[in-house]
């Protein structure tokens, strides 16, 4: 057997202990003081509601993994890489062809077997807490379009990566290179314009009082602002968000409906004046070029490594290809993946701050502080993460930190 079978089972193996791990780490917290500054945040009912949410989540994350886990496990050992590609191959003999149907056959298959788990989360226990305003029709013309999405864009850059391939052999990193970098910034720029129509309806914000503030506040730090949409996130949840996409002419702010619903007028500039500071400090710049450079190297990476037939026999595919080699890559490649995303992570923590201090410089501290707790509240956030767990994971501070930080 290939010893890079071992090494990706291995990997698979560990990966799963460790999130694990951390897993029961931060539920270990659940119980903790709550800090002196949130200990109003919750009366004792909604503070016990808090609770029992984190840890029905928890639990279900558990199985949910462990099952992920068995089904890859299984997939592997029973050869299952190896029978999708033989069923490609026997559909046609065209090599770009059959790595779409590889990877289709894939992606399809194990959205369908993992969509009672999603299914479950949205109708089940987001229902039982008051978060969930899906339908069952929206749930499913979701799925549909997100497949749609997945089958025109992930197939049209897949068969041109792989075209590069074969024109330029290893050297087509860098074309490939080209061609996502020019993909990410297009989508950067239109996503909002072209992609969340799809799933959401967006609106301009009315005039009224609360788009005066947010323009008088635009004016006063010299950030021109003339689209501000309202989304309409209550179609399918209670939770609430705001977020700022796109650069130069094409940026935006967009409002949840629920951010509108839950806040007062000057939390919501507030938060704007947050979301104003990440583009101010050049976070939205950084980030995307800081992902550019990522996808380059690995994309170097992998030409190193794409034409060694042990790749596509590491996942059971005896007979080498692109595509087979492609998931024996993306697995082996996934500890440095970890890697980077831990100081993707910190810096995003960061810059989360000195939009916070944007915000605090620039309008002011306590609207923002209490937009942070109203949020919180309302999404049953945990008061008492593990500091391990947010090392890892969180992109944001947890709102202890923030909260001290606005204080400071």
């Amino acid at each position: 057997m290939n010893i890079l079978y071992y090494i990706i089972i291995t990997i698979l193996i560990v990966q799963y202990l460790v999130e694990t791990v951390l897993d029961y780490l931060n539920a270990r917290k659940y119980g903790d003081p709550v800090p002196v500054e949130l200990e109003n945040l919750f009366d004792a009912e909604e503070y016990q509601k808090s609770q029992a949410y984190k840890k029905t989540n928890y639990s279900f994350g558990l199985l949910s993994s462990t099952f992920s886990l068995l089904l890859t496990l299984g997939f592997l050992t029973l050869g299952g890489f190896e029978w999708i590609d033989s069923i490609a191959r026997s559909i046609t003999n065209n090599s770009i062809f059959q790595a779409l149907l590889f990877f289709g056959i894939i992606l399809m298959g194990s959205d369908l077997i993992t969509t009672p788990f999603s299914y479950y989360q949205t109708f089940v226990i987001e229902e039982k807490f008051g978060f969930n305003k899906t339908t069952k029709s929206t749930f499913v013309f979701d799925k549909l379009k997100g497949w749609l999405l997945m089958s025109v864009l992930g197939g049209a850059v897949l068969a041109v990566v792989i075209w590069f391939f074969q024109w330029a052999g290893t050297g087509f990193w860098i074309y490939a290179w080209a061609v996502i970098a020019i993909f990410t910034v297009f989508m950067n720029l239109f996503y909002s314009r072209l992609i969340v129509p799809l799933f959401n309806k967006q609106t301009l914000l009315a005039q009224g009082s609360l788009k005066q503030k947010i323009e008088t506040y635009a004016r006063q730090v010299g950030f021109e602002l003339k689209n501000i949409f309202v989304i309409d996130g209550s179609k399918r949840s209670t939770k609430a968000n705001a977020y700022f996409s796109g650069f130069g002419r094409e940026k935006r702010v967009t409002l949840y409906d629920t951010l509108i619903n839950d806040l007062e007028e000057e939390e919501i500039v507030a938060v704007l004046a947050h979301e104003v500071g990440h583009y101010k400090r050049r976070h939205i710049v950084f980030n995307l070029f800081a992902s550019l450079l990522l996808a380059g190297l690995t994309l170097f990476i992998l030409s190193l490594f794409i034409n060694n037939p042990n790749m596509s026999l590491a996942i059971g595919v005896t007979e080498p290809s692109f595509h087979a080699a492609l998931i024996g890559f993306g697995i082996l490649y996934s500890p440095i993946s970890e890697i980077t995303g831990l100081v993707m992570n910190y810096l995003s923590r960061k810059f989360e701050f000195q939009a916070d201090d944007y915000a605090k410089s620039t309008f002011a501290a306590m609207p923002l502080i209490s937009s942070l707790k109203k949020l919180s509240k309302k999404s049953l956030s945990n008061l008492t993460p593990h500091p391990a767990y947010v090392f890892v994971h969180y992109s944001h501070p947890p709102l202890i930190a923030r909260i001290r930080n606005l204080k400071a």
